[in-house]
C-alpha cells in the first residue's frame, strides 16, 4: 500500500482474483488444523453461529495477537467464491444503528432480523497494529450466508500461521521492509458494495 495516498474511508480492500477473495479467520487448533487439512470446516464448526471473516491480513493480527491468543492460536486464509462474497454483502446489513441510513433505529432492528451477513467497519492497521485513519471490512455471516460460506463458498483453506509468526517476528526486529514484502498483497475491489454508515 502507498503510505503517500490516503485510501478513502470506507473501501472493501482484499487479496482477489477475477473469481476469488480470501478471508482470514483464526480458530483454536482442534477446528483450524482439520480445517486447513481437508479444505473444509470440521463437523465441530457451527453452522448455527455466526462468523466473522475479516479481508484484511493486519486487521486479523490484531485481532488474533499474531496467533498467540487463547483459542486464536490456528490462523487461516479462507479462499472463497467472489460470488459467495458478493451475495452476502448484497444481503447485509450494518451492524450497529447509523443515523441517517434508516429512518430510525426500529426501521434497522427489523432490516437486520431479515439480514444473514452483518457488515462492521473498523480502523485498518498497519505493521505494529496501530490504528490508521481509514477503514477495514468485518463480514459477519449467521444462517443462510453462514451455511453457503461453509457448503457452497469455499475454495480453499490455508493455515498462514507460519507467515504470521514471520512477519512479527519481523516486525518485533525492526525489520519493516521484510515483513512488508511478506504481507499478502490487498487491493481496492471493484463491483462490490457494502452497507456503509452516513456521511461517508
Amino acid at each position: 500500500m502507498n503510505d503517500q495516498i490516503r485510501p478513502p474511508r470506507y473501501e472493501i480492500r482484499a487479496h482477489h482474483t477475477a473469481t476469488t477473495v480470501t478471508v482470514y479467520q483464526a480458530y483454536r487448533p482442534a477446528i483450524g488444523h482439520p480445517a486447513a487439512r481437508d479444505g473444509r470446516f470440521p463437523a465441530a464448526w457451527k453452522r448455527d453461529r455466526m462468523t466473522w471473516v475479516k479481508p484484511s491480513f493486519l486487521w486479523m493480527m490484531y485481532r488474533c495477537g499474531w496467533g498467540t491468543k487463547e483459542g486464536q492460536e490456528t490462523v487461516l486464509a479462507v479462499e472463497i467464491t467472489r460470488e459467495g462474497f458478493g451475495w452476502a454483502l448484497e444481503n447485509a446489513e450494518l451492524s450497529h444503528y447509523a443515523r441517517g441510513v434508516h429512518p430510525d433505529k426500529a426501521a434497522w432492528q427489523r432490516s437486520m432480523s431479515h439480514s444473514p451477513a452483518r457488515v462492521q467497519w473498523d480502523p485498518e492497521r498497519d505493521l505494529h497494529l496501530n490504528p490508521l485513519p481509514h477503514r477495514s471490512l468485518q463480514l459477519g455471516l449467521s444462517g443462510e450466508a453462514a451455511r453457503r460460506y461453509a457448503d457452497e463458498w469455499l475454495v480453499s483453506v490455508t493455515d498462514v500461521t507460519p507467515l504470521a509468526h514471520e512477519v512479527h517476528r519481523l516486525v518485533r526486529s525492526g525489520e519493516k521492509d521484510r515483513a512488508t514484502a511478506l504481507l499478502p498483497v490487498e487491493e481496492p475491489m471493484q463491483g462490490v458494495r457494502a452497507p456503509v454508515p452516513a456521511g461517508s
